[in-house]
């Protein structure tokens, strides 16, 4: 009984750890329904994923931070490419651990005209199976840079997960993805 009881309490704590590198994240899998998720506005304002995405075509992209220099290039081309995914009948959806105030410099620094969330309290990444910890913080969490193509029902239907930061999905890569599921 004692190992029963061991072995239990083991394979309990695997089942709730979360990555400590980026190479070890899991992300949700296509089909899967978009997980619950609690996110912020520039202002603080608490906002439900499911409820932003509801019937609607979306784009959600996962960043590190505005202070990540290949993030903001990142968030710049989305923006530079927005007409396109408007066209398409998509929103675009940036979440990132930065908290809310940081949010709000992102997007007037930017010039972005779409949405960006705060996730600091990593609801977003963990139920995404993309959050980690970067070395030498376990009190703090980031995503891998992610992009999820979701359908108006909130399933995954796309996703690109790079554990190396330095890359990125390319925009010409993307639109193509967007245009593909739109067909579908």
């Amino acid at each position: 009984m004692k190992h029963f009881i061991a072995l239990f309490a083991l394979a309990l704590s695997l089942t709730t750890l979360h990555a400590r590198k980026a190479e070890e994240v899991t992300p949700v899998l296509i089909g899967s329904d978009t997980p619950q998720a609690t996110l912020f506005d520039e202002s603080g304002a608490e906002h439900s994923l499911p409820a932003l995405l509801k019937d609607k075509h979306s784009i959600i992209v996962f960043y590190r931070g505005g202070w990540c220099p290949y993030c903001s290039l990142q968030m710049q081309e989305l923006a530079e490419r927005e007409s396109e995914f408007l066209g398409l009948g998509y929103q675009i959806i940036g979440i990132s651990p930065d908290a809310p105030e940081k949010i709000a410099t992102i997007e007037k620094d930017g010039e972005l005209n779409y949405a960006v969330y705060s996730d600091s309290g990593y609801s977003a990444m963990e139920g995404f199976g993309i959050d980690f910890h970067p070395k030498g913080k376990k009190d703090r969490k980031l995503p891998v840079p992610s992009v999820f193509i979701v359908t108006p029902n909130n399933q995954i239907a796309f996703s690109y997960v790079n554990p190396n930061y330095r890359e990125r999905i390319p925009g010409d890569l993307l639109v193509a993805a967007a245009k593909s599921l739109k067909k579908d």
